[in-house]
């Protein structure tokens, strides 16, 4: 079993306070974790300033080279986590085996981590529109128009506190050690190995420690302190922690994706074709991440589509984690599963809804002490179903029947919208709506991800300020 120290400002440390994560199906303890109170974490946090020092003195250069080799431990290398030598297979077993996901999409998640962390220098000058790091680096300087830029960072250390539902979310935080900035993290309570190996993997690259803190523990407290201590921090949630962080400048706030797709009146009458594209947009990842596609809207052969994928997606089947196949994470948290499939079946029972999947078996699979949930697809005769947006953290869809000119009024808030269209005043309507964050205009599945666009909001806006400045010659 191995053993996680918390880790402040570069140094582990060991608590008298242990948690101890355990395998989601035999209960075997896995890892212990000390852990922490937000007493030591406000206390931690006066000395971010120190971790951002130690960042200015390597160059934006010298930190990304590092980077780089970073990427290439985390996926290849046998790294010290904590107090363990853990090679990249122990690593995908062991998540694995304490968030109850299918051992290939860890793996996929590794090759995911570990792409940001290789092609950092891209993804940076992508997400700064080519901006000179050392203009960032310096607070300011030439842009080659004469012009003088000036950029103030709003924080010493990013906060984040992390999920446990899908590891691939680490992306948004990974770029961060390149921009001179420190990371106070706290790791999911059951997947404590994506930030304890990526943190092992700088470390041994050469980037200094003292820039990094990791409060394990599945303490509230922890994160709580966490965002009230960093001048800027990002937190994972659902629609309550939306709403408690709304409007705070200070966290970006990353919940449930409520991602579509809209077919639109040109296109509609071929669905055929695109049938392929929709079942990956709510399958991949298992349906866990907010990527997924919750909502698929059309005009017209709703009924057909939502047949067709409940073809599809209905039989597919609870498989071991080790699986190559298996595509369908367990629910580690008790009734959590029961509790989901419960909401499921009375939305199912209300008039414009019908549940296309319910002649492929059951779907709520229990297998103690865990519990799964295989995919669903619903279909919404009108957009007068209040449950058409619904998103549950397994592949689950809801295929709503709308006519085109009111879709945009319909979907709500949507993290990834794909439309599928060629009609230019349908494609203008997608590009200035304010209810969509990232767009695919034509057949792209929404798990498809460009790294060289913003996941969600920018990282550069949220952590550096344009300000004004003039230097005197």
């Amino acid at each position: 079993m191995i053993e996680l120290q918390a880790i402040r400002w570069g140094e582990p440390y060991e608590s008298l306070d242990v948690d101890e994560v355990k395998h989601f199906y035999t209960g075997e303890p896995v890892a212990k974790m000390h852990c922490v109170g937000s007493g030591i974490v406000q206390r931690d946090a006066k000395k971010a300033k120190f971790a951002r020092r130690a960042l200015q003195d390597m160059s934006p250069a010298e930190l990304i080279e590092k980077c780089k080799h970073a990427g290439e431990l985390f996926e290849n290398g046998t790294l010290t986590v904590g107090d363990s030598q853990q090679t990249p297979e122990d690593f995908i077993q062991q998540q694995s085996a304490t968030t109850g996901m299918p051992v290939s999409m860890c793996r996929a998640n590794v090759t995911k981590n570990a792409f940001v962390l290789k092609n950092i220098d891209t993804i940076l000058d992508a997400l700064t529109r080519g901006l000179d790091l050392n203009i960032l680096a310096r607070g300011y300087g030439e842009e080659g128009r004469g012009v003088t830029l000036s950029y103030q960072a709003q924080c010493d250390a990013l906060g984040a506190v992390l999920p446990s539902n899908s590891p691939g979310v680490h992306t948004l935080w990974i770029p961060v050690i390149a921009l001179q900035i420190g990371l106070v993290l706290k790791p999911g309570s059951s997947e404590p190995w994506t930030p304890y190996r990526v943190y092992s993997a700088m470390v041994e690259a050469g980037i200094p420690r003292e820039t990094f803190c990791l409060y394990p523990g599945a303490g509230a407290d922890i994160g709580g302190a966490i965002l009230s201590s960093c001048r800027r921090s990002m937190i994972f949630g659902g629609p309550q922690t939306i709403q408690q962080y709304s409007g705070n400048p200070k966290v970006q706030v990353h919940g449930p994706g409520y991602s579509k797709i809209l077919l639109g009146d040109d296109c509609v009458d071929n669905w055929e074709q695109y049938i392929d594209m929709m079942a990956d947009s709510v399958y991949r990842n298992g349906g866990r991440s907010c990527l997924n596609a919750s909502s698929i809207y059309a005009s017209r052969h709703t009924k057909e589509i939502a047949e067709a994928l409940a073809a599809k997606l209905g039989p597919i089947e609870v498989l071991p984690p080790d699986d190559p196949n298996a595509g369908l994470a367990a629910f580690t948290i008790e009734g959590a599963a029961k509790a989901i499939w419960g909401a499921i079946e009375n939305d199912a029972q209300a008039p414009l809804v019908t549940d296309m999947t319910s002649k492929y078996g059951d779907r709520l699979v229990e297998r103690d002490p865990v519990a799964y949930l295989r995919p669903v697809v619903l279909h919404h005769a009108s957009i007068e179903s209040d449950s058409r947006n619904k998103e549950y953290m397994f592949p689950m869809v809801n295929v709503v029947e709308c006519p085109e000119a009111k879709m945009l009024d319909a979907i709500d808030y949507s993290l990834i919208c794909t439309g599928v269209t060629n009609n230019e005043s349908l494609r203008r309507d997608l590009l200035d709506s304010t209810n969509i964050d990232r767009l695919n205009l034509g057949p792209i599945p929404t798990p498809q991800v460009d790294w060289l666009q913003p996941h969600e909001g920018n990282l550069i806006e949220f952590l550096y300020k344009n300000r004004a400045v003039q230097v005197a010659n």
